[in-house]
């Protein structure tokens, strides 16, 4: 059996055709460089809409029954950006160590990093992942959740997702 992997790219200019997206690619690419079973993408793009975004997790969790659902865009500071008000609206439980390490890692390649709110949830038995829209801050976060990817969602009885041991661990560098 197939595992489903939602992928979601939150953008209003790219949901409206003003510029093409480069998320979603982001994150199949490094999806597809790591993971070793079977699985399948259910991919949305969708502009900065609270509900909309919020509707769209639900979807996926919920009717798409994706184990693991990784957004990209909408983290930031700005009004406009609410993924992680849309997503911790329709979790049962959130994962503060997957934002506190996607942002501990950003800040080692640039400074404005503390800025990205990064998060992660569980809704039922789906690991959702928010992560920031610059598609090379993708694979840089994504490196440094993966290896708890697959426990995290065993332990809440969502589909097994097994990785390549190329990934290996990461170990955040000492400044």
């Amino acid at each position: 059996m197939k595992t489903r992997i939602g992928v979601v790219a939150v953008s209003d200019r790219a949901s409206t055709g003003v510029y093409e997206d480069k998320g979603i690619p982001a994150i199949c690419a490094f999806l597809d460089s790591c993971i070793t079973s079977e699985y399948e993408y259910v991919t949305r793009l969708i502009p900065d809409e609270q509900s909309i975004i919020s509707d769209t997790l639900v979807e996926l969790a919920d009717v798409e029954q994706c184990g693991l659902i990784v957004t990209t865009g909408g983290t930031g500071p700005a009004l406009r950006d609410v993924t992680p008000e849309a997503t911790e609206a329709i979790c049962q439980k959130m994962l503060p160590g997957f934002g506190e390490l996607m942002r501990q890692v950003s800040l080692h390649i640039v400074p404005t990093a503390i800025l990205s709110r990064q998060s992660a949830g569980i809704r039922g038995t789906s690991l959702i992942i928010n992560l920031p829209g610059k598609p090379s801050a993708i694979a840089e976060c994504l490196v440094a959740v993966m290896p708890a990817v697959p426990d995290c969602i065993s332990v809440i009885g969502g589909s097994a997702i097994t990785l390549n041991d190329a990934l290996g661990t990461y170990l955040p560098h000492s400044s």
